[in-house]
This record gives structure tokens, C-alpha cells and sequence, in this order.
């Protein structure tokens, strides 16, 4: 049985940080024989009438790039004469994404300069706690969770081909992680991993070494969730910031959901195309000597 339990409020974004209110909530105790009721009756209708949405999470520091980060947003810096942010407006242009929502914090206005002339509507929403942990700059997005019937969440400091984003929109999984198989083993990459069943069992950097799976992969940090489940994350920050863990990553919220419900979600295995996490000054080289030359042009 789905319970769906809602409030209204004026002032969402503030009212998110405090415990005053609660988030609408989904509950999903018994979801199979509802499952396609809800989403031809509700969901399935929204998507063929608007425009997806997409979500960059650009309001970190990032202190582990040290003096390569110039002071300034990670996601400024430039490969081959452009921005990471700007490669991926172009990238979410070709694919006909007409609306995107940057969540700013740490030098806000020096993203808001760089973009001033892009022809594609972009909404800036400033996180002032961009210092804390990325699970506030998730819910500060809270309108577009809450509303859309579906919508693409980016990581602002990856660098990748525009194939990528293309089999994200265009896939048939309704909740869509992207799996790359080939990667480096270590306590960094936040891993997929899938069981036998071709479920998947685990998203986290730490994985239980008792896990039964089949297959493991890195997740490239973007992902392609319906209402249900953006209106579900909510509920999850909602409770993670009411318990003062303003610290956490907003992938835990993202776990919580895949483990309670994997039927909901699936994967795209998107090895072999070209991508990076700018995270550490060896990552800058290895985006200039092996992941520069592999991307292919963007074609609108």
C-alpha cells in the first residue's frame, strides 16, 4: 500500500533546516500491484508533458585540489579552454535539457559571472552551509524533488564524454545510476555494487567484505530519479538534518532508498566511456593526459 502524507508551505527552503515541519513523506509498505497505477496515472503522464530538469550540485570547497583550485569553485576549472561547468551546459543543451538548477555555495558569484551569458535558463540556489556536508546543497534543491516528475542530479566536478549523459536521459530505468566497472580500487570511488538477481545490493565508498554481489562498479555521480523518489529523498535529509548530521554526503539518503526499495531503482553500465572525478591534483593530469583525447565532439 503507497501512503502519501503532504503540507504546505510558503517557505519550503528555509523550513527544510528546521524541525518545525515535516516533508512530504511516501511510505512505501507494499509497493508491487500499485506500482504501475501510480506511475501511468501519475507520474508517466507528467513526463510527456514537460521538459526534463537537471540539478548540479556545485557548492563545495574543494580543499583536497589545494592551490590547483586557484580559489575558486573546482568546477571553474578549465580543460582545453573551458570550465567543467560550462561542458556541461553544453552537454545537457544537446540533449534538450532546457532548464537547469545550479546549487552554489563556496564563491557563488564567481559562477554566476562565468555563466551570465549562456543562452540556456539556469536557476542559481545558494547554499550558505556549502561547508557542511552535500546532503544540505541536495535538499536546498528541494522545489525540483518535490515537483518534477522526473530530473537529472549532476556532480558538478566530473569531466566526461557527452555519451554519458545521453544514456542517462534516454534509458528506460526510471531510477538510473551510472556503473563504470573499470576503476580503481580504493577507499575513494563510491561503489555500485549488483547481486546475482542484477539488483543492486550496495552504493557506498565502504563496501562489507561478508556482501554477496556479482558485480562492482564506481558510481560516476549522476543520476536520473522520478518524483517519487525525489519527494522520498527529502523525507530522508529531513531526517538526517533533525538529528543535527549535518556532516552527511547526500549518496547516504540515496542508499537508504536503494536498500529499502531495489525494485525501484536500476543501473546503466557505462563502461568504457571516457570520465573523471576532479578530486586531487593527480586527477588534473590524468583528465589532461587520458580523458582529453578520448572525448568525442558535442554535436547539437
Amino acid at each position: 500500500m503507497l501512503f502519501v502524507i503532504e503540507f504546505s508551505s510558503k517557505n519550503v527552503h528555509k523550513d527544510i533546516f528546521s524541525n518545525n515541519v515535516t516533508i512530504q513523506v511516501f511510505l512505501i509498505v507494499a509497493y508491487e500491484g500499485l506500482k504501475d497505477l501510480w506511475y501511468d496515472n501519475h507520474l508517466l503522464k507528467d513526463i510527456n508533458n514537460k521538459i526534463m530538469k537537471a540539478i548540479i550540485l556545485a557548492a563545495g570547497i574543494g580543499n583536497r585540489l589545494g592551490t590547483h583550485a586557484a580559489n575558486q569553485p573546482k568546477s571553474l576549472m578549465e580543460f582545453e579552454g573551458k570550465s567543467l561547468l560550462k561542458r556541461h551546459i553544453e552537454i545537457l543543451s544537446a540533449n534538450h535539457i532546457e532548464e537547469i538548477t545550479i546549487v552554489t555555495g563556496y564563491q557563488s558569484e564567481m559562477i554566476k559571472t562565468h555563466l551570465n551569458n549562456e543562452a540556456i535558463s539556469i536557476n542559481y540556489i545558494y547554499n550558505d552551509r556549502y561547508a557542511e556536508g552535500s546532503i544540505i546543497s541536495l535538499g536546498c534543491a528541494q522545489e525540483i524533488l518535490f515537483n518534477e516528475s522526473e530530473f537529472i542530479l549532476m556532480d558538478a566536478d566530473v569531466l566526461y564524454d557527452h555519451e554519458m549523459i545521453t544514456r542517462l536521459i534516454n534509458t528506460n530505468i526510471k531510477n538510473c545510476l551510472l556503473l563504470d566497472r573499470d576503476f580503481i580500487p580504493g577507499n575513494e570511488p563510491v561503489k555500485i555494487c549488483i547481486d546475482k538477481n542484477g539488483q543492486i545490493n550496495e552504493f557506498s565508498k565502504n563496501i562489507a567484505e561478508e556482501l554477496d554481489y556479482a558485480t562492482q562498479g564506481e558510481s560516476v555521480g549522476f543520476f536520473k530519479f522520478t518524483k517519487l523518489i525525489g519527494a522520498s529523498l527529502l523525507s530522508r535529509i529531513d531526517d538526517y538534518l533533525a538529528k543535527n548530521k549535518n556532516n552527511t554526503q547526500y549518496e547516504e539518503a540515496i542508499r537508504d532508498l536503494l536498500l529499502i526499495y531495489p525494485e525501484q531503482f536500476g543501473y546503466e553500465d557505462v563502461t568504457g566511456i571516457p570520465w573523471i572525478e576532479i578530486d586531487f591534483p593527480e586527477d588534473i593530469e590524468r583528465a589532461q593526459n587520458e580523458i582529453i583525447p578520448k572525448l568525442s565532439p558535442i554535436n547539437y
